[in-house]
């Protein structure tokens, strides 16, 4: 394991080289979280691709495949769809907006007071998305160098939030470049052609596994119509997925390299479900399918393979982990802190301009690290983790999203109602059924969407100045900052 070690080491160190030196080109605010906004085409869609693949859709995505087969694909696949949408739909309004968050984004559209509630619900998501992703580490490690769980989760929680906090989305977008290579060639390019070949080839893996595990629904309708509601609403209105369609330089490339990434998530899907197919004929009899990816890569790869394949894995779980991290420091500081700092001064919604405000969003981004770390540590379930968080984000900011971008009728009130009719009947049908329950999504979608929808009814019309100044700025007329040259901060 000696070269294996070495390469993986090496990927390492990196990463942690890579935050060193994106900390020098971050020097403001735009700099430092949305990469300056000027993306090309080539790295947009690297980096973007990187972050929604993680550890879920690669360990993940071959246990299903291990489990159901060639459809173990969906979940990933579902992913893939979300992505495609929002850069054909939606990602050129947003990318016009020149917004840092979400929660701007709805004060724009509804003229204020809809940001700190819809701030805790995604930093909520955010932080919940970070831990499970950092809980990742210690499976990995744990292939690695036999380390205990908890030390695990420090090492590579800590490389994480080091090199995020030193460069901000410049280093992120640095190191996802590579992690983005490394997934590339790790999986697709290497892992997926020996795994078929290991198991006989596609004619045997045929021959040894049952006819539903080739058949594209064998997973079932309801679970791929719960991984739509879940995963592809999902990447329509995460704050992490929107902070990198921030980072584009104009909206052709949000819209189009959007869609090579979510193109490439839909071929990863299928190679993560045919090697999870592979293993299963290997070893058929697994204690958990999540093991599917560390199993096949220990014993059937060659040394100095074997590191890069794991470094893929590793690669996979960090690009996630630390675009959750630094979307979740984001909210915590500028749609949360800064507001409530600003109201207890008497001035809701004006940033102070004399603080650092790269330093304050460095400092976030520790704050944050050491509270993901901590709770990866104490917490066992991360799916019933991942899955309170999407419930939480779907349940309660799709509606409100959604309905602010295409419906001029919805108001603040509908907005709010929703966001606290959805997000209560997803907590409470979750106490109810349990949290990886079906109903919790689908009602509380629902529910959602009738507050939204009646109490927007209900309410007078949004001020038309605010909807002028919306369609101003959704037409990319945003008003300039003298200093920075960046959209100036929504006001409440």
């Amino acid at each position: 394991m000696a070269v294996d070690y070495a390469v993986i080491v090496l990927y390492l160190a990196g990463m942690l080289a890579m935050g060193w030196w994106g900390m020098r080109r971050a020097k403001s605010k735009s700099e430092f979280l949305v990469a300056g906004r000027r993306l090309g085409p080539g790295m947009y869609s690297g980096t973007m691709a990187a972050i929604v693949l993680g550890g879920a859709s690669t360990i993940g995505g071959v246990g299903l495949g291990y489990t159901h087969g060639l459809s173990g694909a969906w979940m990933v696949v579902t992913i893939g769809f979300g992505l495609l949408a929002l850069s054909l739909f939606f990602s050129a309004r947003i990318a016009r907006l020149k917004v840092y968050t979400v929660s701007e984004m709805l004060d724009l559209r509804y003229g204020g007071r809809a940001g700190v509630i819809s701030g805790v619900v995604m930093w909520a998501y955010t932080l919940m998305l970070a831990v499970t992703s950092t809980i990742a580490y210690a499976t990995i490690f744990d292939v690695l160098f036999d380390l205990p769980r908890w030390v695990a989760i420090v090492i590579g929680g800590s490389i994480v939030v080091a090199y995020s906090a030193l460069g901000g989305m410049w280093s992120i977008t640095l190191t996802d470049m590579v992690q983005f290579v490394v997934k590339t060639i790790g999986v697709l390019l290497l892992l997926l052609p020996i795994a078929v070949v290991k198991a006989g080839g596609w004619a045997e893996m045929k021959a040894q596994l049952p006819a539903d595990y080739f058949a594209p629904l064998g997973i079932g309708g309801q679970t791929i119509f719960t991984y739509v509601l879940i995963y592809t609403f999902g990447m329509l209105i995460g704050q992490d997925i929107w902070q990198r369609v921030f980072t584009a330089k104009d909206d052709k490339v949000a819209r189009w390299g959007g869609t090579v990434a979510g193109t490439y998530c839909l071929a990863y899907a299928v190679a993560g479900a045919v090697i999870g197919t592979a293993a299963k004929v290997l070893y058929p009899d697994l204690g958990s399918p999540d093991d599917a990816f560390a199993t096949i890569v220990t014993d059937e790869l060659p040394v100095g393979v074997r590191g890069l394949v794991l470094a893929a894995a590793l690669a996979a779980v960090m690009s996630t982990s630390s675009g959750a991290l630094i979307a979740c420091a984001t909210v915590a500081n500028n749609d949360i802190w800064s507001r409530l700092k600003g109201a207890v001064k008497g001035e809701p919604g004006v940033e102070a301009v004399e603080r650092d405000e790269v330093k304050d969003n460095r400092a976030f981004i520790l704050l944050m690290g050491v509270a993901v770390v901590l709770i990866a540590i104490a917490l066992n379930n991360v799916v019933e983790a991942l899955t309170v968080a999407y419930n939480l984000l779907v349940g309660g900011l799709l509606v409100p999203i959604l309905g602010g971008l295409l419906w001029k009728r919805g108001t603040v009130y509908g907005a709010l109602a929703a966001v606290a009719v959805g997000g209560l009947t997803v907590v409470g049908l979750m106490a109810a059924f349990g949290v990886l329950a079906t109903e919790p999504i689908y009602y509380g979608l629902l529910a959602s969407l009738a507050a939204y929808l009646v109490v927007s009814l209900a309410t007078p019309p949004t001020d038309p100045a605010v909807l002028a100044a919306w369609k101003e700025r959704l037409a990319g007329r945003a008003p300039q900052d003298a200093e920075t040259g960046e959209a100036a901060a929504a006001t409440s």
